[in-house]
């Protein structure tokens, strides 16, 4: 139906709210402890339950929900997909005021709309942990039909706010535990000689890119329900079974292949769809996909398999009960094919290019194109292939016409919308009364799945009158994809990548419609906080001729850093340098610094030491600021040009994770004050590995390395 239609419905249901039924919920928010893999972690959860419990209401209903925060930390529910009033919408502090701790707060409004929809947390992380739940609204009048609600989700043992700060750190401690189920996931040079693909690795780190990356989390599990393995033992030999399937996971794409046949779509994002029979489809973060799955005539009980995109792990639903039909599992990911295409899309500056595909609405098979798997006769559902049952079309109105590059930073981790995050971007004023028009391109070489709060916006994808209406649209690498919808409502909507990380890290804006009350200043620095957030690295290696290490203090912009060298003798000399600096442009390849520089080593009398400018060089209680650029270089390497207080200049070159293996890393500097390091680490679990180097100050030295 269309949003002129939809916001009909909700006027009409506000009006006759007294002859609705009236559907309450109570839902307990607590914390829970754990135990999936050996290792125990907290999570949240209703009455235990994770995920939380599935709402069930019909088409007309009031929902009036009470959310019980037993939590000793302010929460949130936001009601993916809905149609709502702007202060039920469930953004704290933006649309509505965060759930304080020990509190009841109660959700009250009508259900204008039917179909497959969910509901999770919007307060930091706390989706990762467990917060999330289906809302199922079933259509007025509807006769009873077998159907089942999926939910799918991803679990890390990791503390969330440590996968974040991991990710922000650059580390490769998650392809590592990848790599250990399936090979070449790292990517090193070593997995590159060995697959015939070393000019692949070379070219990849010439353009300054690391590592390929199809998801960027490891995760231990993936559950269907909160489950393994999810059954559904009811259903007999022959039905027709609507499965609701929604994609709860915070960072997950998962692939759909059932093993009883074709995969009938006849729902997306809530809205029916004329029915599409597929092979296979893939269901983004926060999408929801209604199927039609035929049991086998004999009886059986048949897998519909969903794989992580990375292929690393899956989790399955079986319909039906006997003898188990599975279906077929995906073959591993060819990354250093992947590599070998992606170089060729990528150009020096970080932009892509598409060689004149024009991409747009999943057409392209990426795992035919950058995988070079053969899927000839294998049908893939792409948005081109869905059409709505009724016309879509938006009313005559003004046409106001936005465009936006989605932009990020695999080796920083920044994700953004025109190089801005959220908290450096205005509001986007719109009006009540026109049309909408979003043409999104999307400039990274991660899937983004874009969701709009509070709206359905139809896909020009060339169904004409019939196009789509959806609340999340996944773009591919390259894509661009044109959404529009009418601006009919109130108030401020949030408009974001649903990946949990990229969202925390800044890729969104919000649009605020024309007279809308401001948010005060204090709550908006609340919304803006999550992006500006500053993370934590140190690392230190404890050698047999000295300690050195670093620590940076870090957020999307911002870097504090700070270096030492601490010999264990007066001859091997101690120093300290700080730098405080910003990184600048899209890729964030130059970091222009000011600083401290303080070091000492013993010389003898009459002892001088020259750099390669012909300055004399005294490292006798020497203590300077200095004014520096780094830049990031073809290979990865940086270069660090500074110059002194006392007048004296360096340069430097380096590197510390050069991939020798998947977990052989090696490092080097050199500068022009004639100093020189090389040394090599072996990573043996996310906090520590052990370290042997050579340093031109300190000799040869093995040790212990300690990360946090």
């Amino acid at each position: 139906m269309s949003r002129i239609l939809i916001t009909a419905l909700w006027l009409f249901a506000v009006l006759s709210a007294t002859a609705q039924r009236t559907v309450t919920y109570h839902l307990y928010v607590k914390d829970t402890m754990v135990n999936y893999t050996g290792k125990t972690r907290m999570a949240y959860a209703v009455n235990g339950q994770i995920p939380m419990p599935a709402l069930h209401f019909t088409e007309g209903d009031t929902a009036e929900i009470y959310i019980h925060n037993e939590l000793h930390t302010e929460t949130s529910i936001h009601w993916h997909g809905l149609i709502l009033p702007n202060n039920q919408d469930g953004v704290p502090y933006l649309t509505t005021a965060p759930i304080k701790p020990h509190t009841v707060h109660t959700y009250r409004f009508p259900l204008v709309q039917n179909g497959t929809y969910w509901y999770h947390s919007h307060t930091a992380l706390q989706e990762q942990s467990g917060m999330y739940g289906a809302f199922i609204i079933h259509k007025k009048d509807a006769l009873p039909a077998p159907e089942y609600t999926l939910v799918l989700s991803d679990w890390t043992d990791m503390h969330p706010h440590q996968v974040e700060r991991r990710l922000k750190m650059a580390t490769d401690w998650f392809s590592i535990k990848k790599g250990q189920i399936k090979k070449g996931v790292v990517q090193s040079y070593g997995e590159a000689i060995a697959a015939g693909h070393f000019k692949t690795k070379v070219a990849n780190e010439w353009k300054r890119m690391e590592a390929m990356d199809v998801s960027d989390v490891y995760y231990e599990r993936f559950h269907a329900n909160g489950r393994d393995a999810d059954s559904a033992t009811e259903f007999r030999p022959g039905q027709k079974v609507r499965v609701r399937v929604i994609n709860g996971s915070s960072s997950t794409y998962f692939w759909l292949t059932y093993a009883g046949g074709k995969i009938n779509v006849i729902a997306n994002d809530g809205m029916d769809v004329v029915p599409v029979p597929v092979d296979r489809l893939i269901i983004a973060t926060a999408e929801t996909y209604d199927l039609e799955l035929t049991l086998p005539a004999d009886s059986a009980a048949v897998e519909l398999l969903a794989t992580a995109e990375d292929r690393t792990r899956s989790t399955s639903l079986w319909l039906g009960k006997g003898v188990r039909q599975a279906a077929q599992t995906l073959p591993p990911l060819k990354y250093f094919e992947g590599m070998k295409m992606m170089n060729s899309m990528m150009k020096m500056n970080g932009h892509l290019d598409d060689m004149g595909m024009k991409m747009s609405l999943q057409q392209m098979d990426m795992n035919a194109v950058m995988y070079r798997e053969p899927l000839a006769d294998i049908k893939t559902l792409n948005y081109a292939m869905l059409r709505s049952p009724v016309k879509t079309t938006l009313p005559d109105a003004p046409v106001k016409e936005l465009k936006f590059t989605l932009t990020g930073n695999m080796n920083r981790y920044v994700w953004s919308i025109d190089n801005r995050t959220v908290s450096e971007s205005d509001k986007i004023i719109i009006k009540k009364g026109e049309n909408v028009r979003l043409i999104l391109y999307n400039n990274s070489m991660m899937r983004h799945p874009m969701h709009l709060h509070g709206h359905f916006f139809r896909v020009l994808n060339g169904q004409g009158d019939y196009a789509p209406l959806k609340n999340t649209l996944d773009i591919m690498p390259m894509e661009t994809d044109t959404l529009e919808f009418a601006a009919t409502d109130s108030g401020d909507w949030y408009f974001h990548c649903h990946i949990l990380y990229h969202m925390m890290s800044g890729m969104g804006r919000i649009f605020q419609y024309e007279d809308s009350p401001e948010n005060p200043a204090q709550q908006m620095k609340k919304v803006y906080a999550d992006d500006r957030m500053f993370h934590f690295m140190a690392q230190n290696d404890f050698a047999t001729n000295g300690n050195d290490g670093e620590a940076v203090l870090q957020n999307t912009r911002w870097s504090f850093q700070a270096e030492w060298r601490l010999g264990y003798r007066d001859m091997h000399g101690y120093e300290v340098e700080t730098h405080f600096g910003r990184y600048m442009g899209q890729m964030q390849r130059l970091l222009p610094y000011v600083g401290i520089d303080w070091r000492y080593r013993k010389m003898e009398p009459g002892e001088k030491e020259k750099n390669l400018f012909g300055q004399v060089s005294t490292k006798n209680e020497r203590r300077a600021l200095c004014a520096g650029l780094q830049y990031t270089l073809p290979m990865l390497a940086v270069l660090d040009a500074r110059i002194d207080t006392d007048g004296k200049a360096r340069v430097s070159l380096m590197r510390e994770d050069i991939r020798v293996t998947s977990r052989l890393r090696l490092g080097f500097m050199v500068n022009t004050d004639k100093e020189y390091m090389a040394g090599l680490r072996y990573v043996l679990t996310p906090f520590m590995g052990v370290s042997a180097h050579y340093d031109s100050d300190m000799g040869l030295g093995a040790g212990i390395t300690l990360n946090y």
